[in-house]
């Protein structure tokens, strides 16, 4: 009831006001049926192998018989680019987008226009980077995704990356698919991880989980943030907070990237900021590609200046393939697959249904959730 009384004092105020870009869409809970599109990689014949592969459009996030069992339509799709595809035809009418990072549904503030019955945008996952969340903000929307839903799929990932890297694994494993035997190919640049020095750019959940599990390897742990992390983490894993991201930089064999794709952080790392590290560098980054100058990694990986790159995220997703990061050398990437492990999905399956049971019944979302809530930025996109 109390609700119901605040609902309609708000949408009094609205007409008393003359219109409002941030609020014409932010009473997210009206009754009715909904339209709810999701869009998801293809799992194809892959499906069947896997009963609690829910990630997929086959698996539609294990969401189709609760939708549709209170009334709503469910419409899944990994057909999204072009004015022809499916996603397309539907924007002019739902209510809910649901996508992932793996296989982003790009929200341009063309498609934001043109769906004018859009409330709500949900990301299975984390990183919210494929909506333009101004324009988002500007039409009053809400944005949320499941926050720490697969952090720990996503750390365990950089660790092994870095691992791949140091050991030079990935040439190693090629010899014994051609059949070749050259032991001295691998191991005349494979390291130990022990007494390296490794700096994450960012120390946000993700970041935090990769210093806890580099602890045991008796690295040299530096960070660079916003913020400094609790001390007693700090004291914990040994890490050194690092003001100045570009004195951290030559102090560094390895390099992580744990940060969010926003106006700031695009095209960060472009020829001059990579010419600041140590020649020689092994960098993983599996946060956005768009942080990264394309072309100025390609050019460092040919030269040697970066021994070694790994990474599961491109621009744009899917990746051309012509992409200059497939052919360069010394690289161990892979497609966008470090959130998406079973176990993750499960996990933001479970987060989404939540969002969803709340949205249709008017509650408020876990706050760390939102990226964008009453026309207001997160403060990690702002």
């Amino acid at each position: 009831m109390a609700m119901k009384k605040v609902a309609s004092s708000a949408i009094k105020a609205l007409a008393n006001s003359g219109s409002s870009s941030v609020l014409t869409r932010q009473f997210h809970a009206s009754p009715g049926s909904k339209k709810i599109v999701g869009v998801f990689y293809k799992a194809n014949e892959y499906y069947a192998k896997n009963p609690n592969f829910v990630g997929c459009v086959e698996g539609a996030l294990n969401l189709r018989g609760w939708l549709e069992s209170q009334g709503h339509q469910y419409i899944v799709t990994d057909d999204k680019e072009g004015p022809d595809c499916e996603l397309e035809k539907h924007i002019p009418d739902l209510h809910v987008l649901i996508s992932t990072p793996f296989h982003p549904a790009y929200v341009t503030e063309e498609r934001i226009k043109k769906a004018k019955n859009l409330q709500l945008l949900l990301t299975a996952g984390i990183g919210s980077d494929h909506v333009d969340l101004k324009a988002a903000a500007k039409a009053g929307l809400t944005v949320a995704e499941v926050t720490g839903s697969n952090v720990v799929s996503v750390a365990e990932d950089e660790l092994m990356r870095i691992l791949i890297l140091v050991r030079n694994f990935l040439p190693g494993h090629h010899q014994v698919i051609t059949g070749d035997w050259n032991v001295a190919g691998i191991a005349y640049r494979a390291y130990d991880l022990e007494g390296k020095t490794v700096g994450t750019i960012g120390a946000g959940r993700i970041g935090r989980l990769l210093l806890q599990r580099l602890k045991p390897f008796n690295c040299n742990l530096l960070y660079h943030d916003r913020v400094k992390i609790d001390p007693e983490l700090e004291k914990q894993t040994g890490a050194k907070f690092e003001e100045d991201l570009d004195a951290m930089l030559p102090k560094c064999d390895i390099i992580v990237v744990n940060m969010p794709l926003t106006e700031k952080t695009r095209g960060m790392f472009n020829k001059d900021r990579i010419a600041k590290m140590k020649k020689g560098v092994l960098i993983v980054n599996n946060a956005r590609g768009a942080i990264m100058d394309t072309q100025a990694v390609a050019d460092a990986c040919s030269s040697g200046h970066i021994a070694g790159y790994s990474g599961d995220v491109w621009n744009p997703q899917p990746a051309p393939k012509d992409h200059p990061w497939r052919y360069m050398p010394n690289q161990a990437m892979t497609p966008h697959i470090s959130g998406t492990t079973i176990d993750g999905q499960l996990r933001y399956a479970a987060g989404v249904k939540d969002m969803l049971d709340r949205f249709f019944k008017g509650e408020e979302f876990p706050a760390q959730n939102y990226i964008v809530k009453a026309g207001e930025l997160a403060p990690q996109y702002r």
